[in-house]
């Protein structure tokens, strides 16, 4: 294993990579805190909120590993910045007109530049930060400060102005994108320039079996995160009677916790290994989970908040495992847990719309209790892999890729 440097986040390309992230991520988070909005001035149902968070979701889920796929055999930097301003577009024209058909459009594009985003950034940032857990955990923590800030910043947006006011959310895409830029600039091949194919060097081979179930797992805590980020807000109001307010608050704890589990996931892994810190935070979920959809008043807070660490702990680990498990295939694997296996889950979400719809909210938000208890027998057999060594990059290219496979462009 190769000898890692510490980092920080005063690491000018981790740091510049991290803010970008933010930007990126405030509107995988703005699609839930939007629900609220869409069910009270649109007066859509549980099933139509949740169809929302589909749409948003869907096409992400499809094309994220097909943008990882495609970064494994050419390097696509210019990504970063155009995805960014596609997420916002989507976002911004998600509150213009009635039409719920334009409304998922609208949602949909938003999904589509998340999915090109995050495959590329991991791989640019996996080469910035030279294989380190802790960088990557910077890299994470930019995102999920990201997920946090979207509903303070939706609300004070469509609050104040209504839906017709989404267009002012593109801001963040715009400043987004000349981070993204920034920090492409800094993050150079040893010549200097940016190049257009790939190779890596790999010091091992693909355990897809063990890939395999840590997706599964990634999967139930997409479900899980996804659904709670849909409906808790709707939930706690219900459950406290204070009104939107406590919605709001509540979904903004459950994003901040997160900055804290990200970071605190790299520090715990450094000394117990990734895959237990991973196969505990899952564990501690369950009862987490419990609490929100059983425990009444004020306290619903408190189990919020651990939900949040309980999630967000393995997040970035769950991210650098993928890579380790398929060192050839480190574009696939970064699409498939950062993007396909977090955005899953809101394919399921319009499911846990209709039982609420049916029955009540808390009885929809019951059977999100069982699926951390599931990824943890997903990932009880997994062992803690290999690192690869330092990424080497070929033809002058950002990041790092998929060592040559039939079909793969060579040098000539």
């Amino acid at each position: 294993m190769s000898k890692k440097r510490s980092f920080s986040f005063r690491d000018r390309p981790i740091a510049l990579l991290s803010s970008g992230h933010a930007c990126v991520d405030v509107y995988q988070g703005a699609v839930a805190a939007l629900v609220p909005f869409f069910v009270s001035e649109r007066a859509y149902t549980y099933a139509a909120a949740s169809g929302v968070v589909l749409a948003a979701s869907l096409l992400s889920s499809v094309v994220q590993p097909l943008f990882g796929a495609l970064t494994d055999r050419w390097a696509m930097p210019w990504l970063l910045p155009v995805s960014t301003l596609l997420a916002g577009a989507g976002i911004a024209l998600s509150g213009l007109g009635d039409s719920y058909a334009l409304t998922l459009v609208a949602v949909a594009v938003t999904g589509i530049g998340v999915a090109a985003y995050h495959p590329e950034s991991a791989r640019v940032a996996r080469r910035a930060s030279a294989g380190s857990h802790v960088a990557m955990g910077w890299f994470s923590l930019g995102g999920n400060l990201g997920f946090a800030a979207a509903p303070l910043l939706v609300s004070a947006v469509v609050a104040t102005g209504g839906l017709r006011a989404t267009p002012l959310l593109v801001l963040p895409a715009v400043l987004g994108a000349v981070l993204c830029a920034a920090a492409l600039r800094t993050v150079r091949a040893p010549d200097g320039t940016a190049g257009t194919r790939t190779r890596s060097r790999t010091d091992g081979r693909d355990d897809w079996a063990s890939f395999r179930r840590l997706t599964g797992a990634i999967m139930c805590r997409s479900v899980v995160f996804v659904g709670l980020s849909a409906f808790v807000s709707l939930h706690v109001r219900q459950r406290t009677g204070w009104g939107e307010p406590a919605g709001t608050v509540a979904l903004f704890v459950l994003y901040a916790g997160g900055a804290v589990g990200t970071v605190a996931g790299g520090k715990l892994a450094g000394r117990y290994g990734r895959v237990t810190v991973v196969r505990w935070s899952y564990a501690v979920a369950v009862p987490a989970v419990a609490g929100i959809v059983l425990v009444p008043g004020p306290a619903l807070y408190l189990f919020v908040a651990l939900t949040s660490a309980a999630l967000y702990v393995p997040f970035s680990l769950q991210v650098t495992l993928g890579q380790d498990y398929l060192p050839r295939r480190v574009g696939t694997a970064s699409g498939v847990t950062l993007g396909l296996a977090v955005s899953v889950g809101g394919v399921a979400s319009p499911l846990v719309g209709a039982l609420a719809d049916g029955t009540s909210l808390r009885v929809a938000l019951a059977p999100l209790i069982a699926l951390p208890a599931l990824g943890w027998l997903l990932l009880r057999p997994l062992r803690e892999p290999d690192a690869p060594g330092a990424p080497r990059v070929v033809s002058g290219a950002v990041p790092e890729s998929a060592p040559d496979a039939p079909g793969t462009p060579r040098e000539a």
